[in-house]
């Protein structure tokens, strides 16, 4: 199971001082809990993609591969590639080029993104949302794996004999989730290439991650990639602690309520009991969190929220601390030992390589006799 943290990368008034966080800090803060998450012993930093205020993150390779040479096994991903208003050509050769100077420690996750007004900013219409996340993707996928590609689609022009540059690090793309609030032709999608599904969970109540989970672990096994228990799931969350649960809410109420994404509507305790949002003690954290897999099964990553609604950096790298030093070590424990040997841990680059080889000496050498000689051997890479 891999845990580690994500960030939406906004800009917020901090509500107890009135102080609002200049993009420069903001974007240091950005990378300095990113190194905080390695140093508590995390294993995932994602961040978001936005092209609009009060969000910062307009260019995650470019701080992912700050961080990469900054860090030594940190697992590097975003919250959202935009799918819909990037080029997915220029999506497979930055994000392969940030895979060769990460050493394979980088994969990402796919998104429409929400925001209306950004669409035009890149030409593109909202209205066809669905429609783009599919066929860029569609593209995505070849370019990654065809060493040549012909393609003609609605969204962009045609490409002719195109190979994108630098080809995937040991011929093994990044891995991909693909992320939704409330979409199941995402779910749809996920499932039908054999990736990775990444529920948000963070607005909605259990009820509807679990329909959106249960419908991509029933088409992922309807493709023909395993068992519905096989599919790879992440979840997202958001936590405040303190070691004293009453320390928590009292800190966190001003943040709550002042907070552009939830602020001014339901209350935080209404908020807290019908969406994942824990705010409490360590222990309450922990038993939160392994509550969601009585409703979503085993799943493979688990990413937190900390770093929002104007929260000081300062705060952020407390929660970071009791996060890794005594919610980590316990969940680790407990899901491992809950997880059934069938169940997949989460894959990364290492884990991709080896199934590739030994795809390919199984395809060598079918009977299994283990003669992999003559023109067969050539074959094993």
């Amino acid at each position: 199971m891999q845990f580690g943290v994500f960030t939406v990368g906004d800009v917020t008034v901090d509500p107890t001082t009135g102080r609002e966080p200049t993009e420069h800090e903001r974007i240091k803060a950005m990378v300095a809990i990113a190194l905080k998450a390695e140093e508590v012993g995390l294993d995932v930093f994602a961040t978001g993609e936005h092209h609009n205020r009060p969000f910062v993150p307009s260019s995650p390779t470019t701080m992912l591969g700050h961080i990469a040479a900054r860090t030594e096994r940190l697992l590097l991903s975003t919250a959202t590639t935009l799918i819909t208003t990037n080029d997915p050509v220029k999506i497979a050769e930055d994000y392969a080029m940030l895979q060769h100077l990460a050493d394979g420690r980088v994969d990402l996750m796919m998104g429409r993104g929400n925001t209306g007004p950004v669409y035009p900013w890149f030409g593109q219409d909202i209205r066809n949302g669905i429609r783009l996340a599919v066929e860029n993707y569609e593209l995505l996928h070849r370019l990654w794996r065809e060493d040549v590609v012909d393609w003609q689609g609605k969204f962009r022009t045609p490409l002719q004999s195109f190979t994108s540059t630098p080809r995937p690090l040991d011929d093994v793309p990044p891995f991909v989730w693909h992320g939704s609030i409330r979409s199941p032709e995402i779910a749809e999608q996920a499932a039908y290439y054999g990736d990775g599904f990444f529920a948000n969970h963070i607005f909605w109540p259990k009820e509807h991650t679990q329909r959106m989970v249960g419908l991509y672990r029933q088409r992922f096994a309807h493709y023909g990639h395993g068992s519905p228990e096989q599919a790879i799931v992440g979840l997202g969350g958001q936590v405040f602690m303190r070691r004293n649960s009453q320390d928590a809410v009292r800190e966190f109420r001003p943040y709550f309520d002042n907070a552009p994404v939830y602020g001014h509507g339901p209350s935080m305790e209404e908020f807290t009991r019908e969406t994942p949002l824990t705010v409490g003690s360590p222990q309450q954290v922990i038993d939160r969190t392994l509550g969601f897999r009585e409703y979503v099964g085993d799943y493979q990553r688990q990413l937190f929220l900390l770093d929002h609604a104007g929260l000081p950096l300062k705060t952020v790298l407390e929660q970071l601390d009791l996060l890794g030093e005594e919610v980590v070590p316990v969940l680790r424990k407990e899901f491992a030992a809950l997880r059934p040997a069938h169940v997949p841990v989460a894959p990364t680059h290492a884990s991709l390589v080896a199934a590739r080889d030994a795809a390919d000496r199984a395809a060598a050498d079918p009977a299994g006799t283990g003669d992999l000689g003559g023109a067969g051997a050539e074959g094993v890479r």
